[in-house]
């Protein structure tokens, strides 16, 4: 009986072992590049990949592998895949629907805990010029401050969780209220959205990017968040149009911002390739970007927000830990071998 021909991308070095113990059984071919209509691999013939979080699995990327019958994410995100081309063409698509909420609810206080008592601003002072001196290093309390969580899902709920333990007060907005948990874990639901932002002294956002949230906050409401206020995005850079956070911070309406995500990431990650890649490639993203004004113009306002003082910015690395990522490798494994004996987990698409 011929092995179903599995591909797994992006997969380091340090994580390859697992795979190729975890399934042995099988036949695995390893990429440690993304995936993605301007790479792809010479082999097509694969019927399951599993991409992470830096491929990008568009119509033409599906059209190149016909056996394919099933795509595992190693990721709970699937805005990087083409849900609508793979039921198109009956191919299944499973996530990883938890592995890191404690992880990314962790990552989200650290950003918090950063801007509300400058502590990067102090390290930096301290590591650059050896200066000691407190002025211009105030911070606040976390106590009895409000936390305005977006979006009360896994994440969210750990989020909450470690608030209470600041003895901090929490207002919620979830399109899907849980008057249930909010008992349970003592804090309310706002009426709306704006109701949150206008009440909040922190705002932090844990909802998928989707058709309905992109460029949730945005600049009809971010003026809307109580003035002096901190934002946190560890979600999806998409949430938060750009061009009005910029603004926003500008007229110091924000007091701070810490994002483990910026919208138009990719462009980011191009513009960096493209010094290690050969004069071709860089050639073509100059080409691609001339139809792609919008992320030059999203590319040039992050790069601005990088250099503010106030805001704090990791490269999408709240999912990174050692716990997290174990989990994300095991479930990709069950998802893999539950597809092939007939009893697939974790659908999505």
């Amino acid at each position: 009986m011929t092995k179903t021909k599995i591909a797994l991308f992006e997969v380091t070095a340090s994580h390859k072992p697992y795979f190729k113990k975890a399934l042995k059984k099988y036949n695995v071919t390893f990429f440690k590049e993304k995936i993605n209509a301007a790479c792809l691999p010479k082999q097509n013939d694969f019927e399951i990949i599993s991409p992470f979080v830096g491929s990008k699995i568009d119509k033409k990327v599906i059209t190149y592998f016909p056996n394919l019958k099933f795509i595992t994410a190693r990721s709970t995100g699937i805005d990087h895949l083409d849900i609508k081309e793979c039921q198109k063409r009956g191919i299944k698509v499973a996530n990883v629907p938890v592995y890191g909420d404690n992880t990314v609810a962790e990552h989200t206080f650290a950003l918090i805990l950063n801007l509300s008592r400058k502590i990067f601003k102090s390290f930096d002072q301290i590591k650059e010029s050896g200066n000691f001196s407190l002025i211009g290093l105030q911070g606040i309390d976390l106590k009895n401050k409000v936390l305005g969580v977006v979006g009360t899902g896994n994440i969210g709920r750990y989020v909450i969780s470690i608030a209470k333990g600041f003895q901090m007060n929490i207002l919620a907005f979830d399109a899907y209220p849980d008057e249930k948990l909010a008992k349970k874990l003592g804090f309310k639901y706002t009426k709306n959205l704006e109701e949150l932002l206008k009440k909040s002294d922190i705002v932090t956002l844990h909802i998928p990017l989707n058709s309905y949230t992109y460029h949730l906050i945005n600049k009809n409401n971010i003026y809307k968040i109580k003035k002096g206020a901190i934002l946190i995005n560890t979600a999806r850079g998409g949430i938060i149009e750009t061009e009005a956070l910029l603004k926003a911070l500008k007229d110091r309406h924000l007091a701070g911002v810490g994002l483990d995500v910026l919208e138009g990431e990719k462009a980011i990650k191009e513009e960096l390739e493209i010094f290690t890649s050969d004069k071709y490639a860089f050639y073509d993203l100059v080409e691609e970007y001339k139809t792609r004004e919008e992320d030059l113009k999203v590319l040039i306002q992050n790069r601005i927000l990088v250099d503010m003082e106030n805001v704090i910015i990791t490269p999408h690395n709240a999912f990174n830990s050692k716990e997290a990522l174990q989990r994300i490798q095991e479930t990709t494994v069950q998802n893999i071998k539950s597809f092939i004996e007939n009893n697939p987990q974790n659908i999505v698409g």
